[in-house]
C-alpha cells in the first residue's frame, strides 16, 4: 500500500500567498520571569488569538532572559515581541516592534481566560478551524485623528493594526472571516479592553426548533446527524412547543418562536459560500458574534522608542509629565548618548580593519621570511655535500687550546656506584 502523502490543505489559495509574503507580521508570545499558573495560561490563551502567525508551541525555559528573544527574533524574521510578566503591584505587557521599537508598556488591570469564557457560555465551543486564518480588527471608540487628538492614542492604533494582517477586501475570500478581535478604548477610565469572537451564521426568520430540523440534529447517544423525535407525538409539538415552560394553551409563545440569531440588522445576504451547511451564496443569514476569549483590560502605562536595554526617548508617561525644557534636555542627552554610541561602533570597525591589515601583512612578511630562510638552508646543504680535497680528516676532534680529550672525559665521568648485593649486610 502507497504511503499517504500529507497535504497542507489549510494554505491553498490567498491563505498561501499570504502566508508566505514578507508583508504579513510574525510574533513571538513569551512570559519572562516568576509568573504563576494563571499567567502561563494567559500567554498560551493570546497564541490562539494571534494565530496562525505565531510561534504557538514556543517553550520558554528559566534560564532564558528577554535579551535571548530579542536577539533570536529578528533572525526568524519576528515583527513583534508580546512579553508577559509579573510585578509586585500587578501583572504587566510589553508589544515590542523590532528591531528598532518602538515599545509599549501596559498594565494588565484584569483578565479572563478563555476556559472561564466558554464556562461561562451555553454556546457551541469552537471546533478549532477558526484559527487557521487570522482575525478581523475592529477599533472601536478611538477618538478619530485631529490636532487636539493626544498623540499616544494615534501610535496606539497604529501598534494593534501593525499586529495583524492588513484587510485587503479584493483579495480576502468571505470563508477566511472567521474571528474577530475587538480593541475599544474607554475614555473615562483610560483604559483599553480586548475581545476575541468567532463568527456564526445561522439562518435568519425561523426559529431554534425549525431550524435542527433544516440543518439536522445530533444526540449525545446519536451522531449520525438525524434528529430525535421518538419522544414527540407530532411534529407540531416539537416545531410550536417549548419543552418544560408551556403557554396558555399549552404552545410556545410567539416571541419565543423567532429567530434566535438576531434582529433584522443583523441579517445579510451571502456574497459568496460561507463555511457551513447550507451557507451558499445568495442566502439571507443572521451574523452572530461567539465570545471565546481571553478578556483584558489593559492600561497604558509607557511608550518609549527602541527596545529593552537600548531604550530611547520617552514619548508618554501615565505618570510623569514633563515641561518642554526638560524633554529638551532629554532630547539632547539621549542625542548625546546615541552619538557616543555611533563614534564608538565606527572606532570599533576602524580597529577590526586594522588588525585585519596588520595580519594579512604579517602573513605576507613571514611567507617572505620563510621563502629566504629555505633558500639559504639549501644553499649550505649544497656546499654541505661538496668534497673538499685539503679537508683533513682526523679520527678524533681536537679539543680547544690543546686539551687532553681523556682528561676531559675524565673529569665529566660521574663516580663509579658501589654495587649492594642481597643478602649481604
Amino acid at each position: 500500500m502507497a504511503k499517504r502523502r500529507k497535504n497542507r490543505t489549510h494554505l491553498k489559495g490567498a491563505n498561501a500567498r499570504e502566508a508566505h509574503s514578507d508583508g504579513v507580521p510574525k510574533s513571538f508570545i513569551i512570559k519572562h520571569g516568576q509568573v504563576g499558573s494563571s499567567l502561563t495560561q494567559l500567554v498560551r490563551d493570546m497564541r490562539k488569538v494571534m494565530e496562525p502567525n505565531t510561534a504557538s508551541r514556543l517553550k520558554e525555559r528559566h534560564r532564558n532572559k528577554l535579551k535571548d528573544y530579542l536577539t533570536m527574533a529578528p533572525a526568524l524574521q519576528v515583527t513583534h515581541l508580546l512579553a508577559f510578566t509579573l510585578t509586585p503591584l500587578a501583572p504587566s505587557l510589553r508589544i515590542i516592534r523590532l528591531s528598532n521599537g518602538p515599545t509599549l508598556s501596559f498594565r494588565v488591570e484584569r483578565y479572563s481566560l478563555m476556559k472561564d469564557v466558554l464556562r461561562s457560555t451555553k454556546r457551541t465551543r469552537s471546533t478549532g478551524i477558526e484559527y487557521l486564518t487570522p482575525p478581523l480588527l475592529v477599533l472601536a471608540s478611538f477618538p478619530p485623528p485631529s490636532p487636539t487628538t493626544p498623540p499616544h492614542l494615534s501610535l496606539l492604533m497604529k501598534s494593534f493594526q501593525s499586529l495583524f494582517p492588513p484587510l485587503s477586501p479584493q483579495s480576502l475570500s468571505l470563508s477566511q472571516a472567521r474571528r474577530v478581535v475587538l480593541v475599544s478604548y474607554n475614555q473615562e477610565s483610560g483604559t483599553i479592553d480586548i475581545r476575541h469572537y468567532t463568527i456564526t451564521v445561522k439562518p435568519f426568520g425561523v426559529s431554534r426548533r425549525l431550524r435542527k430540523i433544516l440543518e439536522g440534529g445530533t444526540t449525545a447517544k446519536s451522531t449520525s446527524g438525524l434528529l430525535d423525535l421518538g419522544n414527540e407525538k407530532d411534529v407540531a409539538d416539537f416545531v410550536l412547543r417549548k419543552r418544560g415552560e408551556p403557554g396558555p394553551d399549552g404552545y410556545e409563545s410567539a416571541s419565543s418562536a423567532e429567530s434566535v440569531a438576531g434582529d433584522e440588522n443583523a441579517a445579510v445576504d451571502l456574497a459568496e459560500d460561507y463555511v457551513g451547511r447550507n451557507n451558499k451564496k445568495g442566502q439571507r443569514r443572521a451574523v452572530r458574534l461567539d465570545e471565546v476569549g481571553p478578556r483584558l483590560e489593559l492600561r497604558l502605562i509607557k511608550i518609549t522608542e527602541g527596545i529593552p536595554g537600548k531604550e530611547g526617548a520617552v514619548i508618554y508617561h501615565e505618570f510623569v509629565k514633563k515641561t518642554k525644557k526638560e524633554a529638551a534636555e532629554q532630547a539632547a542627552a539621549h542625542a548625546a548618548k546615541e552619538k557616543l554610541r555611533k563614534e564608538r561602533r565606527a572606532e570599533q570597525e576602524r580597529n577590526v580593519q586594522r588588525k585585519k591589515a596588520l595580519k594579512t601583512k604579517g602573513q605576507d612578511g613571514y611567507a617572505g621570511e620563510s621563502e629566504g630562510d629555505e633558500a639559504e638552508s639549501e644553499a649550505e646543504y649544497e656546499d654541505d655535500g661538496k668534497w673538499d680535497e685539503d679537508e683533513e680528516i682526523s679520527e678524533g676532534e681536537a679539543s680547544e687550546e690543546g686539551s687532553d680529550p681523556d682528561s676531559s672525559e675524565d673529569e665529566d665521568r660521574p663516580p663509579a656506584k658501589r654495587l649492594r648485593i642481597k643478602g649481604r649486610r
